[in-house]
């Protein structure tokens, strides 16, 4: 039998995170394209930050086909791809005057790669890095490369990096979540993580 579910953070009743949801007002649109593996992941950070954005959109789905709305309703040429490539540019240099909107994937980096190789009109968008990213506070989740930080990290540095967002409450928001995940860790495993 599942668990009762908190109607809008969608987490287990015992670990909502409501109390810790604080909304950021912030200019241009973020659309978080969400592998499906992550919909029911305990540790994720996609749907959170959705609800802590005051214009976002969260569209779950793999193929061109589950984004045909999206790709039909903007003009690509001035949506921002989140991904480093050989063709992306620094963010922290990029002028960025011309995108009206991010974009950004969600998952692990194996099922973000996925999602552009399913989806060959996303690499024909304006792409960008970070170059001077600071190290992620995201220690529940292990990732092979080391400038990794999750989907709710990425937005923060972004808005905070290209509008000067006040993205406090988002880190919060990840500390908080993080902390339950730890808590809900047997102790012998739980030392491990915060040793990372």
């Amino acid at each position: 039998m599942s668990r009762a579910r908190c109607p809008h953070c969608q987490r287990p009743l015992s670990h909502c995170l409501c109390a810790d949801i604080s909304m950021l007002e912030h200019q241009r649109p973020v659309t978080i394209l969400r592998h499906p593996s992550e919909q029911q992941h305990a540790k994720a950070t996609a749907h959170l930050a959705a609800l802590s954005l005051s214009r976002c959109e969260l569209i779950d789905g793999e193929g061109p086909a589950d984004f045909a709305a999206f790709i039909a309703n903007s003009d690509l040429s001035r949506v921002g791809l989140i991904y480093p490539s050989p063709a992306s540019q620094p963010l922290e240099q990029a002028d960025v005057g011309e995108i009206d909107s991010w974009l950004f994937l969600d998952g692990t980096w194996r099922k973000a790669h996925k999602l552009l190789q399913l989806n060959p009109w996303l690499q024909s968008l304006p792409s960008f890095h970070f170059a001077q990213a600071p190290a992620s506070a995201y220690t529940i989740r292990k990732a092979k490369r080391s400038d990794s930080l999750s989907t709710l990290e990425a937005i923060a540095y972004t808005l905070a990096t290209t509008e000067q967002a006040e993205v406090s409450g988002l880190h919060q928001l990840q500390r908080a979540l993080v902390e339950q995940q730890l808590q809900a860790m047997p102790s012998a495993v739980r030392q491990r993580y915060r040793e990372l």
